[in-house]
């Protein structure tokens, strides 16, 4: 390999080296979507454009979900058409008003910002 070629080699490996990291990083967080017969239909279609958290975090009603769903398929949104149904029985399933308010991992950084600010108020 020629110097020049080698020095290429090398910019590409330190400019990748950043969004391999970041990408390990966000890996950590990357939470999966309930077990369930729809489960990996949902994380194809639904992770291909936005985190699990997305879903997660939501309480819908059943109607709200097939609003959301319709949507998601208008924009692009992959689901067979006879998968549809089971897809909103499954978010509306798991993801209901009534089930309990999703309680989000917290980062490192946000457990010591939050120490920090219990500690200063505590003094």
């Amino acid at each position: 390999m020629s110097h020049k070629s080698s020095v290429i080699v090398l910019v590409l490996i330190a400019l990748s080296s950043p969004a391999l990291i970041s990408a390990q990083n966000s890996a950590k967080f990357n939470e999966e979507l309930p077990a369930g017969v729809m489960q990996q239909k949902a994380t194809t279609a639904c992770l291909e454009c936005h985190e699990a958290r997305i879903i997660l975090q939501q309480r819908l009603s059943k109607s709200v979900w097939t609003k959301e769903v319709d949507k998601m398929l208008k924009w692009g949104a992959v689901v067979d058409a006879n998968d549809r149904d089971a897809l909103i029985d499954y978010l509306s399933g798991n993801f209901s008003p009534e089930r309990a308010v999703y309680d989000a991992p917290r980062s490192a950084r946000e457990k010591t910002r939050a120490k920090n600010t219990t500690e200063r108020n505590t003094r």
